[in-house]
């Protein structure tokens, strides 16, 4: 297993940006895939974004592509999540996971290992 650790929310703007880590440690983080996923208030965790455990391949919800972008930095065991445009919509707590598959999977179900979330709030 792997375990992770967020870090980089905060409370914006409407258009401001800002810059999530997802820290690992404990396994070959080149091994995983990772997402990232958001949850509000009453609502229910939805995908936002996940990168390929070789950072060839990202994908990006309907709601957000155009305006995140992941990364990953397998020499330093992070990967990221660049928010630009940033919503009131955006606002939600926003965790990393990792999966040990070749592929990017937007399923919650999918993921084994969760990080503790860090809360990111867009005011209008």
């Amino acid at each position: 297993q792997v375990q992770l650790v967020e870090s980089g929310g905060g409370l914006v703007q409407a258009g401001g940006s800002l810059r999530l880590s997802c820290a690992a440690s404990g396994r070959t983080f080149s091994d995983y895939a990772v997402g990232w996923f958001r949850q509000a208030p009453g609502k229910e965790r939805e995908f936002v974004s996940a990168i390929t455990r070789n950072g060839q391949g990202a994908y990006f919800a309907d709601s957000v592509r155009g305006r995140f972008t992941i990364s990953r930095d397998n020499a330093k065991n992070t990967v990221y999540l660049h928010m630009n445009s940033l919503k009131p919509e955006d606002t939600a707590v926003y965790y990393c996971a990792a999966a040990i598959r070749p592929f990017a999977s937007v399923y919650v179900r999918d993921y084994s290992q969760w990080g503790q979330g860090t809360q990111v709030t867009v005011s209008s």
